[in-house]
C-alpha cells in the first residue's frame, strides 16, 4: 500500500503529548537526542500548559513527537511514497525523506522557534481562521481589509478553511467582514503573524541556520508548503524552506499533489488529528489514519489488521 506521510504543525499540541513516546525504546532515543540539542527536558515541557502557549516551546515539543512517530513507523515497516508537513511539520517531512538528518531538523527548529518568538514579542501580529468560506472569497476579504496594513492568506487549509495572518488591526477588520458574510472567524491562540512578512526578521536567522546544513536528494518525493508541488530535487527543497516562514502554506494543493503520487493511505504522524480532519475536507473519501502514539504507529505495520485495511 502506497502511504503518504503528513506531519502536523503548531496547533496540534496537547498537554502531555510527549509522554507516550518516552515509554518506547526507539522513540525515547529520539527524545534523548532532542533534549541534548534543545538543552532541556522536552517531556517535562510537554506537560506544562502555560509553557506550551509559547512558540519557542511548542515547536521543539511537537517536532520531537513527529520524529519519534516516524522512527516507530519506519521500524514497523511502513514505507512512504511521499511526505508533507504543515508549517513546522515540513522539517519532520524532510528528515523522514533523508533530505536532512533529524539532528539537523532539531538544530534548525531550535533557531526557528526562538527567532519566531522574538519576532512575535516585538510585533502586533495575529492570525485568524476563516471557516465556511471559499479560499477565493477569503482572499477577497484580505484585499478589502488590509487598508495599508500587512494582511495576507497564511494557510490555504481546505476548501472551507483559510487562515489569515498580519497586523492585528487588519486581522480584526477581516474577522468583522467575514462574520458579516456569514462565515466564522476564529482567532488562533498563536503569538504572532506566522507565514507573513512580519516574520522576515525570523526568516533571516533561519536562513543562516539552513545555510549550515547539507541537503540530500530525498528517498521519496516531498511536497513543500511554499509550492504545493512534489519534488525530489534537493536544491528546490532548500529554496522552498528558505521562503517557508514568509510564504503561505498551500495545503489544498499539497493534498491534491499527494494523491497524484498514487498514495492509497495518508498517515498523520505526531500529536493530534488536525491534518486528518483537513485531509478529509481536501480529498473526500481518502483513507487517512493518525499515529499519535507508539501503539497506533506500530499497528500500521504491513500485515497487521490496521496496516492492511484500506
Amino acid at each position: 500500500m502506497a502511504v503518504g506521510l503528513l506531519f502536523p504543525g503548531q496547533g496540534s499540541q496537547f498537554v502531555g503529548m510527549v509522554d507516550a513516546w518516552a515509554e518506547h525504546p526507539s522513540a525515547k532515543a529520539v527524545i534523548d537526542e532532542a533534549n541534548e540539542v534543545f538543552g532541556t527536558d522536552l517531556v517535562e515541557l510537554g506537560r506544562d500548559a502555560e509553557a506550551l502557549k509559547r512558540t519557542d516551546v511548542v515547536q521543539p515539543v511537537t517536532l520531537v513527537c513527529e520524529l519519534a512517530a516516524y522512527r516507530v513507523l519506519a521500524e514497523s515497516g511502513v514505507e512512504a511514497a511521499g511526505a508533507a508537513g504543515h508549517s513546522l511539520g515540513e522539517f519532520a517531512a524532510l528528515a523522514a525523506a533523508g533530505v536532512i538528518t533529524p539532528a539537523d531538523a532539531m538544530a534548525i527548529v531550535r533557531i526557528r522557534s526562538s527567532a519566531m518568538q522574538e519576532a512575535s514579542d516585538s510585533g502586533n501580529g495575529a492570525m485568524t481562521a476563516i471557516v465556511g468560506m471559499s479560499p477565493e472569497d477569503a482572499a477577497a476579504i484580505v484585499e478589502e481589509s488590509a487598508q495599508g496594513d500587512v494582511l495576507l492568506v497564511a494557510n490555504f487549509n481546505s476548501p472551507v478553511q483559510t487562515v489569515l495572518s498580519g497586523a492585528e488591526a487588519a486581522v480584526g477588520r477581516a474577522e468583522e467582514l467575514a462574520r458579516a458574510r456569514s462565515a466564522r472567524a476564529i482567532r488562533l491562540p498563536l503569538p504572532g503573524a506566522f507565514h507573513s512578512p512580519l516574520m522576515e526578521p525570523a526568516r533571516q536567522r533561519v536562513e543562516a541556520a539552513i545555510g549550515d546544513v547539507a541537503f540530500k536528494p530525498p528517498a521519496f518525493p516531498v511536497i513543500p508548503n511554499a509550492t504545493g508541488r512534489p519534488t525530489t530535487d534537493a536544491g528546490e527543497l532548500r529554496d522552498a524552506l528558505l521562503r517557508h516562514l514568509v510564504s503561505p502554506v498551500h495545503w489544498i494543493t499539497t493534498m491534491d499533489a499527494m494523491m497524484s503520487l498514487g498514495v492509497e493511505r495518508l498517515v498523520e504522524a505526531g500529536p493530534g488529528d488536525v491534518l486528518t480532519k483537513l485531509a478529509k475536507r481536501c480529498v473526500p473519501g481518502v483513507d487517512v489514519v493518525s499515529a499519535r502514539t507508539p501503539e497506533e504507529a506500530a499497528a500500521l505495520a504491513p500485515g497487521s489488521q490496521a496496516g492492511a485495511q484500506a
